[in-house]
């Protein structure tokens, strides 16, 4: 991505991905470009050819809330997608290099992944894990504080073969993280995050030049635990109440199922392991 042309690029991506039969538009022959031409989304969105290349190319960095708006319905974007265009468009002051701020877990919610019973951590804004307890550890060695999930997901063979929908994973997990991030990519930390991703891992690249953008969301996941074998779990993302982005992540089963009899035979495991409480950073 052009740090200097955050608007155009997305622009770019999104037209890229939507064919023009999605829209209405009559096919002809062959065409020489990979989804909509941007005559036809000026056309579409009742902007003019020549203004609408502007944008792409960077030079009209400021369209009108109404021109994003229009611009959006014709690349179908999804709700989260319109907020993060239009916040893209938005006027907004030099960039300056800062430190990210620590990331603090609250006592109260420490305390709550001590005595909950099912496998927790709380992840920060960069997918960071800030703190965890046994029971997450259990269900994966990777969940353990200093560890970014996005990280272990993409470039740890080991974490990946965890997830036998891997591959189906991928385009959410990478637009979840965008939506974490919402326009703030020159963030000294997303910068190096997603470069050392771009570098090591193909899946990733292709997924970030997608820009796809997803808001925080709970799912269901299939994981492979090497004790207690395949498991359907339910994956829940609780906002922490007074942080920047903290999320209390839990995995858990609907009752009176297998996979709910393996997590509690996990869960027994872990506590005959005699493992040590919440670890927190």
């Amino acid at each position: 991505m052009s740090q200097d042309n955050r608007l155009g690029d997305y622009l770019r991506a999104r037209r890229e991905l939507v064919a023009p039969q999605d829209v209405g538009l009559p096919v002809h022959g062959v065409r020489r470009v990979a989804g909509l031409r941007r005559e036809e989304v000026a056309m579409l969105a009742g902007i003019s050819s020549d203004y609408y290349l502007r944008l792409e190319q960077g030079r009209d960095r400021n369209p009108s809330v109404q021109v994003l708006e229009s611009i959006a319905r014709v690349l179908q974007l999804e709700p989260t997608a319109t907020e993060y265009l239009l916040g893209l468009g938005a006027a907004r002051p030099r960039s300056r290099t800062r430190r990210p701020p620590r990331e603090v877990v609250p006592t109260a919610t420490t305390q709550l992944l001590e005595v909950i019973g099912l496998p927790a951590y709380v992840e920060g804004r960069y997918l960071d894990v800030l703190a965890t307890n046994p029971l997450a550890q259990a269900l994966s060695p990777a969940i353990r504080v200093g560890e970014n999930r996005i990280r272990s997901l993409f470039l740890d063979p080991a974490e990946r073969e965890r997830f036998p929908d891997w591959d189906r994973m991928v385009p959410r997990l990478v637009a979840g993280f965008r939506g974490r991030i919402g326009d703030d990519i020159d963030d000294p930390r997303v910068v190096q995050l997603v470069g050392e991703l771009s570098l090591g891992s193909e899946e990733f690249r292709k997924a970030w030049a997608r820009h796809d953008v997803r808001p925080v969301q709970s799912k269901s996941v299939r994981m492979t635990h090497p004790q207690v074998g395949d498991l359907a779990l339910l994956l829940s993302k609780l906002a922490i109440e007074g942080t920047d982005g903290q999320l209390l992540v839990v995995h858990h089963a609907e009752p009176g199922t297998e996979a709910a009899d393996r997590l509690a035979l996990l869960g027994s495991l872990t506590a005959s392991d005699g493992r040590a409480p919440v670890e927190t950073r």
